[in-house]
């Protein structure tokens, strides 16, 4: 029998699964009726041996298979990816940690991340929507060189969508808020006063962002990180 890449890889994936797994993960809110019950963990060292694939990658998504598509966003090449095939993707998002794992290993990588990290708040597809957030929260972590103005185009946003109540879009907001304020004193300062805004609202899921945003903001190990980081800037 010819050997098949796609089928040897899920095969592998199969046998990594776990008992009880499967139930762990469904209490964090996972959809498992098409997972196998594979740790992030145990991807991330198949990820590690196989590479960059592009071809390999979009044969293991379209399996439909859960951790055959994490995987897939873990050995995909980012100059390989197309608009189209994000928009495609993303719309096969069915659960918070593919659309987490899909954004932070690979479509933040991608020359269409800033402009799909806006793109998709503004869609209402609940997982949709929360990737455009996840991206604004990768980018401001993995993008290093990046100019401020670039996250303070962010922040209004972040603010507009403050008010939506689902659960797995307002925990995208607070987490793209702060990342952005914990990049640097200045967007700290920033992300603050946005925080400080929408939190007065009579809206509930804009009050618990910015409370916990706030926390977390405001806390003397961000506090400390961001002033060694700036007198670290100052002495090069």
């Amino acid at each position: 029998m010819k050997y098949n890449p796609i089928d040897a890889t899920l095969s592998r994936i199969k046998s990594l699964a776990k008992t009880g797994n499967r139930e762990g993960m469904a209490r964090f809110g996972i959809r498992v009726d098409d997972a196998f019950g594979v740790s992030i963990y145990e991807l991330r060292k198949i990820a590690k041996e196989l590479g960059t694939d592009h071809k390999l990658a979009l044969g293991l998504w379209e399996t439909g298979n859960h951790e055959a598509r994490i995987l897939a966003g873990m050995i995909d090449d980012p100059d390989l990816v197309t608009e189209t095939q994000m928009e495609c993707w993303v719309r096969d998002f069915n659960s918070w940690d593919m659309c987490d794992q899909v954004c932070s290993n690979l479509f933040d990588r991608t020359k269409y991340a800033y402009k799909k990290s806006v793109e998709w708040t503004k869609r209402d597809e609940e997982f949709v929507k929360r990737a455009g957030f996840v991206l604004m929260a990768a980018l401001s972590v993995h993008d290093k060189h990046a100019a401020d103005s670039k996250f303070e185009k962010f922040l209004p946003i972040i603010e507009r969508h403050a008010t939506d109540e689902r659960n797995f879009v307002k925990k995208a907001v607070n987490w793209a808020l702060r990342q952005i304020g914990k990049r640097n004193a200045h967007l700290n300062k920033k992300a603050i006063d946005v925080a400080e805004r929408f939190g007065k609202t009579e809206s509930k899921a804009a009050r618990w962002i910015a409370r916990d945003a706030l926390k977390e903001l405001r806390s003397d190990k961000v506090r400390k990180k961001l002033q060694h980081e700036g007198n670290t800037i100052l002495n090069t």
